[in-house]
């Protein structure tokens, strides 16, 4: 799902394909006794926001009580250049035993053969429960190479005493309503009435998603890319309206800064994000904790939130894992129902079964993005749309850059047009 930042060398993915082939999968972990697990070390890579503490200190506890002398090691990874640190981690002889990955990226990962069959072990994880849609981008050539984890969405997260300053009583439940409440607020004072950074493409992608398009368009037996449309046009002056209600640069993304930092400061009005970055500003004003609320971004009409870009993450045992028995228990007790639900109500996110649904009551952030992912759309799940998001994503830093720094909508889609068409014709 989901932030993207780091400069870490990159084997390319025709060079992952040779040499995750030629590691294979290692010897077998599949021990017969308490005693086999001493000194063994369970490696599981998680993006930054996806473990809450309580959770994460839970499942390595019932892990490691499970398996006496083994140790779990959850390493945090920050998204921003993350796959391109993944790519490389899993061409090499001894990778992360278990990575999260977003769903739009699995498809390519699956492709280069860096994931590892889980076909067989579906039933066992708990797949024959798991939300048909969420499922979807774990599943590449009709084999399981992950398991779906969890889903999530933006929503407009506010400091609900600067909108009562400005003398709003109620959330927009319409567009207009929004840009209504928004004026209000930037006019009783308020530099940043909404923070929305000039490449956060996710949130791009939702107002191209509500305005009846997507990123990319069939051509024949291809995709190819459409941003150069009327849809995408009216999506990126719609978001170029949205960024001048602050001082969010045109040329960064909401993880340069943290937009939760800069919300941190409690003079900002509005931001679109997640539950974790509302709570990373109360982690560091906690004066914060009783001012902030949530709501779905508006629709065109009420009653009727806009479409999202679903985000999600997926789980998966890396291919050339030394520990792939250790790695598929991991996946089935942190798939189950009590590690999904404990996930689902610490960390407000939407659990892969909707039977589990109900963890998510009493969470404020959990509610408004429930309410708006019903219309919510995704990525193509092709591979090569793993070449698209590679640093620097042309969305962003080419088209969504370009436009708000006063490009023509047009002029810069057929520039960035030109390089995800290139990226899109690479071979896995």
């Amino acid at each position: 799902m989901r932030k993207r930042r780091a400069a870490i060398a990159v084997l390319g993915a025709t060079v992952m394909a040779v040499s995750v082939a030629a590691c294979g999968s290692g010897k077998s972990d599949k021990a017969s006794g308490p005693g086999d697990f001493k000194g063994k070390t369970l490696t599981v890579w998680l993006m930054s926001g996806s473990n809450p503490p309580g959770w994460t200190k839970d499942i390595t506890a019932a892990f490691e009580k499970k398996y006496p002398g083994a140790k779990l090691s959850i390493q945090v990874q920050q998204w921003n250049g993350i796959q391109q640190k993944l790519t490389t981690a899993l061409s090499e002889s001894t990778p992360p035993d278990v990575v999260e990955i977003g769903n739009t990226q699995t498809p390519y990962y699956a492709a280069t053969g860096g994931l590892m069959d889980l076909t067989g072990d579906r039933a066992d994880l708990g797949g024959n429960d798991w939300t048909p849609a969420l499922n979807a981008s774990a599943v590449y050539q009709d084999k399981q190479f992950a398991a779906p984890w969890y889903a999530s969405n933006r929503v407009v997260v506010y400091n609900k005493k600067i909108w009562a300053d400005a003398g709003i009583k109620d959330t927009p439940r319409t567009q207009d309503e929004f840009f209504k409440d928004l004026d209000a607020v930037k006019a009783k004072g308020t530099q940043d009435a909404l923070y929305a950074p000039g490449q956060d493409w996710y949130s791009f992608d939702g107002f191209l998603l509500d305005a009846g398009a997507d990123l990319v368009k069939k051509n024949g037996d291809s995709y190819v890319s459409n941003l150069d449309s009327p849809q995408a046009a009216a999506a990126i002056n719609l978001y170029k309206k949205l960024n001048s209600y602050g001082t969010a640069p045109k040329d960064k993304d909401e993880a340069t800064p943290q937009q939760s930092d800069v919300f941190a400061k409690g003079d900002v009005g509005a931001f679109i994000g997640f539950g974790w970055e509302a709570a990373g500003a109360i982690a560091k004003n906690p004066q914060l904790k009783d001012e902030i609320g949530y709501f779905p971004i508006p629709g065109r009409t009420a009653g009727k939130p806009a479409k999202v870009f679903l985000g999600g993450s997926n789980l998966a045992v890396a291919q050339a894992s030394k520990n792939p028995e250790l790695a598929k228990d991991f996946l089935k007790l942190a798939l189950s129902d009590q590690f999904e639900g404990a996930l689902a109500k610490e960390g407000g996110v939407i659990p892969n079964k909707t039977a589990l649904n109900s963890n998510l009551a009493g969470n404020p952030f959990a509610t408004a993005a429930s309410a708006a992912a019903a219309n919510g759309g995704t990525t193509p799940l092709i591979p090569a749309w793993g070449n698209v998001e590679n640093k620097p994503n042309p969305i962003s830093t080419i088209f969504m850059t370009g436009v708000l720094q006063g490009q023509d909508p047009s002029a810069a889609a057929k520039q960035a047009d030109a390089e995800i068409n290139k990226r899109l014709s690479q071979k896995q």
